[in-house]
């Protein structure tokens, strides 16, 4: 059985139960009461009696009377003597009733012993003889007349019509009750699991591919809502696993196609110098020193290539870096020296302040040489370059801005990305910024790049502070070049 059709049986059950139990107690309680209001009327009925009844002759015994009222209070009562024998002496009953009423002695006999043990006096119920229908019988053994028992009977028509026609109306209020409160509570149990057909309905669609469906608003007050609530949150965590791997898959694709497309280009240079060797190139020191010249070349190309696609995939597995104390400022003056020695010609001004974070130094060193490099592939070797390096609001936000061409719009948002390139014929293996990117975060940081074309390009990249400076940064001036 369904959840919706157990709810439903349940409260029919319940109600029927409860529906039942009221009727019972209510015709019990009916019966009991006009039973004793019949009993009342006997009894008064009897304190009534004025006409003599006679009652036998007895060897040695005055022959006794008993009286009986004339005309009958209650309709159908009849008025019977008999002996302790239960042998019938005289009876009378009014007219109406005389062919249909009392039964004859051997129907109650234990009732009649039961009244000499009650004190003489005793109230029961017998069947009629004939004509069906019941009496209800007073029975007393009178003071004076201790071998004679007076019974007066009375029918139970009224009652029992009465009791009819309650069992109807509860049977018939019942059942009604029963049928509106089987559609009514269909119809709450149907509206209480709405929301459950809601969540099956959304879990159908996930199953059937649309992981950004969730569950319809529902009262979060309510267990169901509850359930809900916590259903969304883990559909969400599960549709950005599947995302995250989607794009991790993706990421992995484009990575292996770009990976073998840049070292395709050194490979087939080795090959090349290598078929040359073989021909003849041995025998020709001019071409052997040229081959072996190139190999050279083309080796150092993929073990750099191979170098950062190594640290890239280090970064990508989260491996922790060297954790220490770096004066970020000396750093950047280290790479900026290199910079002018590979390129005197061009114009770098520095600002930089004491600044410390914790890190990789080696690592740091390669993220600002890398910035520098970018710099010099893309702009002219004369084109200015300024680097800066300060602390605001517990971060190192050092930049390196140039006044070259600047990067056009539709390249800006992917000169992050690995193996990106907007400018192919510049060379490079399109992995400096990527691997900038993947150092700043590493470090807790974030780099961005704003950029007009025409008007330059700024790099920012932002650490945390170190949390305790070892040298108080107003004991060192602000170094200028």
């Amino acid at each position: 059985m369904t959840l919706r059709a157990r709810l439903t049986l349940g409260l029919i059950l319940l109600a029927t139960g409860g529906l039942v139990a009221a009727d019972v107690v209510n015709y019990t309680s009916l019966h009991s009461f006009l039973i004793d209001r019949v009993d009342t009327s006997l009894n008064d009925a009897f304190h009534s009696l004025t006409t003599a009844l006679p009652v036998g002759q007895t060897q040695g015994v005055t022959p006794a009377t008993i009286t009986t009222y004339e005309g009958g209070i209650i309709p159908g009562d009849c008025v019977q003597v008999r002996r302790l024998d239960n042998s019938v002496i005289s009876a009378r009953c009014l007219p109406q009733y005389q062919q249909t009423s009392f039964p004859p002695a051997p129907a109650y006999p234990a009732r009649l012993s039961l009244s000499r043990s009650n004190g003489g006096t005793g109230y029961f119920t017998v069947g009629a003889v004939r004509g069906g229908g019941h009496y209800r019988v007073r029975s007393s053994i009178e003071n004076g007349h201790p071998n004679y028992v007076l019974l007066i009977a009375t029918p139970l028509t009224g009652v029992e019509g009465t009791l009819h026609r309650l069992l109807l109306i509860e049977v018939f209020v019942t059942g009604g009750v029963l049928i509106a409160l089987a559609v009514f509570g269909l119809w709450l149990v149907r509206l209480g699991l709405r929301p459950l057909a809601r969540i099956a309905d959304t879990a159908s669609a996930i199953t059937q591919g649309d992981l950004s469906r969730r569950i319809e608003s529902v009262d979060e007050r309510t267990e169901i809502g509850e359930l809900a609530r916590l259903l969304n949150t883990m559909l969400g965590q599960i549709e950005g696993a599947f995302q995250a791997r989607e794009e991790s898959e993706l990421k992995l694709r484009r990575f292996v196609a770009d990976a073998s497309h840049e070292l395709r280009t050194p490979v087939q240079a080795v090959r090349a110098y290598a078929e040359l060797f073989e021909r003849g190139a041995a025998d020709r020191p001019d071409d052997l020193e040229r081959a072996m010249h190139g190999v050279k070349l083309a080796s150092e190309r993929m073990s750099a290539l191979v170098d950062d696609l190594f640290l890239l995939a280090h970064l990508d597995e989260g491996r922790p870096l060297a954790r220490e104390l770096v004066e970020l400022d000396r750093v950047v003056a280290d790479s900026v020296e290199v910079a002018r020695a590979l390129e005197p010609e061009r114009p770098i001004l520095v600002e930089a302040q004491p600044v410390q974070v914790t890190g990789d130094e080696s690592r740091l060193r390669q993220l600002v040489d890398n910035l520098l490099t970018n710099v010099r592939v893309h702009t002219a070797p004369t084109t200015a370059v300024h680097v800066a390096l300060a602390a605001h609001d517990g971060n190192a936000i050092l930049s390196v801005s140039d006044s070259g061409p600047g990067i056009d719009p539709e390249s800006l948002p992917h000169v992050f990305e690995r193996f990106y390139r907007a400018d192919a014929g510049r060379g490079g293996s399109g992995l400096g910024l990527a691997i900038v990117a993947a150092l700043a975060e590493a470090h807790g940081g974030a780099a961005e790049v704003s950029s007009q074309v025409g008007s330059g390009a700024t790099f920012t990249v932002t650490f945390p502070l170190a949390p305790e400076p070892v040298q108080d940064p107003a004991e060192r001036p602000l170094a200028r070049a």
